[in-house]
C-alpha cells in the first residue's frame, strides 16, 4: 500500500499551489493515471512521491508519504544528463541486480521489449539511441530491481506501436501498484483502472484534484454528465431567480408607490398595513438572499486549448506536388549504417501523411531530410517541429520574445493574448522557455507556426506532450489544417483521426499501410 496524506506543493518562484491538501491511497492492483493540462505539476507529484527531496530546488512540499515496505521504481520523463554519455552496457551494469540475472532471464526480458539479447552489452552511447530505445532501456533497468511500485513519467513517449501494446500489458497485468503519466489516450483507456486529475482553475490561481476509482473513459463520461447536469441546474436556478426577483420587484414598487401617495386620512390603519406589507417584502428579500447562497453554481472546468492553424495561410491546390523525395539509401547520422533502401515518397496537395515503424528504423532521420528539403523551398511555407523541441526554441528567451519578430508593442500584446488563450499565466509568459513544461514548449512551437501562416507542417510526434484531456482538441486542430502534414507518430488516435495515408518505414523502404 502507498499513501499520500494532506500534501500541499507550492512553486517557490511564483508561489503557485500545484496541489493542496491532497490525499490518496493506492492499493495492490491499482493502475492509476495522473491526468491534467500541461504545467499542472503531474511530474512534480510523481517525483515527490519517489523522493521528496528531488523537488527541493523549485518547489516546497508539506505532507506525509507512507511507502510501507514497497520498493519504488521511477522512470523520469527524460533520460538523466548523467546517463547520456554512458554506454548501454555501463547503464545496465551499474544497476544492482544486473549481474544476478542469468542469461536466460536477460534474454526473456529483452524479448518482452522486442530488442535483441545483445542489447544489454552494446558499446553504443545512450544519447545516440532512438527515443524509443532509450525508454525501453530505462524500463528494462527498472525491472531488473524487482520493484513492487512502478512510477512512470511518460513511458509511452517515442515507443513504437508494437512496444506500446506490450506496455499496456505490463501496466494492466502488473499485480502490484502502477502510477503513471501518459498522453497516449489509447494506452490510458486500455490499462488504467483509476484516475487522478489535477486542475488549475481561475488563471492557475486555484488548484483542484479528483481521485476516481474507475477507468478513464467512464471517468470522462461521468464527469461530463455531472458537469452538464450542474450547468443545467445552475441555468434553471438563475431563470427561476430572475422570474422571482422581477415579481418581488413589482410588488415592492407597488407598495412603495402606494405609501408615497397615501393621503393624510389613510395614514393610520391603511398606512400601517402598507408598512407591514413592505416589511414582509424586505423579509422575503433577505430569505431569498440566503437561498441564493445555496443555489447551484456553474461548474468550473479547466478548459482545453484551441486555436486554428493555417487560418490565413495560402491554400495548397489539390494537384500540387508538395514533396517528391527519393533516395537509394538512408544512413544513420554518422553515416556508418544503412537504415533503409529504395525510399520514395510523394505528397500532393493538403494530404495528411504519417510515417510509422519500429524504434531505431530511422523515422526521425528521414523526417529531418524531408524538413531540410521543404524549409528551403520558396513555393511553400513549411515549418518543422522536431522530437526535441530545444532544437528549434531559444531556451534563454521568454515565449513572448521568441514569438515576436518585430519588436512592436502591438504585436507583443497580440502574442500575450494568444498565449493567454493557451493557458499561460503572466509569469509563464516572462519565464525563459527552458523552464516551461514539454507541453508548453509544444504550444509555443504550434503558435509560432500559426503566426507565420505556414501551409506545410513537418511534425515529429506532434501529440506526445499534450494531455489526454486536450488530445481531441489538438487532433481536430491538425485535421482541420488546410495545408499538408508530414508526420511521425505512434499515437493511434492521431493516426486514425488525422492521417489519410500511413506508411511504415522498413529496411526495404516505405511500405503503404493503408
Amino acid at each position: 500500500m502507498l499513501q499520500i496524506k494532506n500534501l500541499t506543493i507550492t512553486h517557490k518562484k511564483d508561489l503557485r499551489t500545484i496541489v493542496e491538501h491532497f490525499s490518496c491511497t493506492l492499493n495492490e492492483g491499482d493502475k492509476a493515471v495522473i491526468v491534467g493540462e500541461e504545467g499542472n505539476g503531474k511530474s512534480t507529484l510523481l517525483k515527490w512521491l519517489y523522493d521528496p527531496e528531488s523537488i527541493d530546488g523549485y518547489a516546497q512540499a508539506r505532507g506525509e508519504r507512507i511507502t510501507n515496505r514497497e520498493r519504488l521504481a521511477w522512470l523520469p520523463q527524460e533520460l538523466p544528463v548523467t546517463d547520456r554519455h554512458k554506454t548501454v552496457y555501463e547503464f545496465f551494469s551499474e544497476r544492482e541486480g544486473f549481474f544476478d540475472k542469468s542469461p536466460k532471464e536477460l534474454n526473456r526480458l529483452a524479448a518482452r521489449l522486442y530488442v535483441s539479447p545483445d542489447f544489454f552489452y552494446r558499446e553504443q552511447r545512450m544519447e545516440t539511441l532512438s527515443g524509443g530505445e532509450k525508454v525501453k532501456a530505462q524500463i528494462m533497468r527498472l525491472l531488473l530491481a524487482d520493484p513492487t511500485v512502478l512510477l512512470l513519467d511518460e513511458p509511452s513517449n517515442d515507443i513504437d506501436i508494437e512496444t506500446l501494446a506490450w506496455l499496456e500489458g505490463l501496466i494492466r497485468d502488473w499485480e502490484r501498484i502502477v502510477l503513471f503519466i501518459s498522453h497516449d489516450e489509447t494506452l490510458i483507456e486500455n490499462s488504467a483502472n483509476m484516475v487522478i486529475h489535477l486542475e488549475q482553475l481561475r488563471r492557475k490561481s486555484v488548484s483542484r484534484y479528483t481521485v476516481a476509482h474507475m477507468p478513464f473513459l467512464q471517468y470522462k463520461k461521468e464527469r461530463g454528465e455531472a458537469f452538464e447536469n450542474q450547468r443545467r441546474q445552475a441555468l434553471n436556478d438563475r431563470r427561476e431567480k430572475k422570474i422571482r426577483d422581477e415579481k418581488l420587484h413589482r410588488i415592492e414598487q407597488s407598495v412603495a408607490g402606494k405609501l408615497e401617495h397615501i393621503s393624510k386620512a389613510e395614514r393610520d390603519a391603511p398606512g400601517r398595513l402598507l408598512k407591514k406589507k413592505m416589511k414582509a417584502v424586505k423579509s422575503m428579500e433577505h430569505r431569498f438572499e440566503r437561498e441564493d447562497a445555496e443555489m447551484a453554481q456553474m461548474p468550473e472546468e479547466e478548459s482545453a486549448i484551441y486555436f486554428r492553424l493555417g487560418e490565413n495561410s495560402a491554400a495548397i491546390p489539390a494537384g500540387k506536388t508538395v514533396l517528391e523525395y527519393g533516395a537509394e539509401a538512408l544512413y544513420t547520422p554518422d553515416g556508418e549504417r544503412v537504415l533503409a533502401r529504395n525510399l520514395f515518397l510523394r505528397v500532393r496537395g493538403p494530404e495528411k501523411i504519417c510515417i510509422t515503424g519500429k524504434n531505431g528504423a530511422g523515422k526521425t532521420t528521414l523526417l529531418r531530410r524531408l524538413a531540410e528539403e521543404l524549409l528551403c523551398r520558396s513555393d511553400v511555407r513549411a515549418a518543422y517541429m522536431p522530437q526535441n523541441y530545444e532544437e528549434q526554441l531559444a531556451l534563454d528567451m521568454s515565449p513572448v520574445e521568441y514569438l515576436d519578430s518585430t519588436g512592436d508593442e502591438k504585436e507583443r500584446t497580440k502574442i500575450r493574448t494568444f498565449l493567454g488563450s493557451l493557458k499561460f499565466t503572466a509569469d509563464e509568459m516572462r519565464r525563459p522557455v527552458a523552464e516551461l513544461s514539454g507541453g508548453q514548449k509544444a504550444k509555443v512551437l504550434l503558435l509560432k507556426m500559426s503566426i507565420e501562416h505556414v501551409n506545410v507542417l513537418v511534425l515529429d510526434e506532434p501529440t506526445r506532450n499534450f494531455s489526454p484531456l486536450s488530445g481531441g482538441v489538438i487532433r481536430k486542430m491538425l485535421a482541420d489544417f488546410p495545408g499538408a502534414i508530414i508526420s511521425i507518430s505512434h499515437d493511434r488516435k492521431y493516426i486514425g483521426e488525422v492521417c489519410g495515408k500511413v506508411y511504415e518505414l522498413t529496411q526495404e523502404g516505405l511500405r503503404d499501410r493503408f
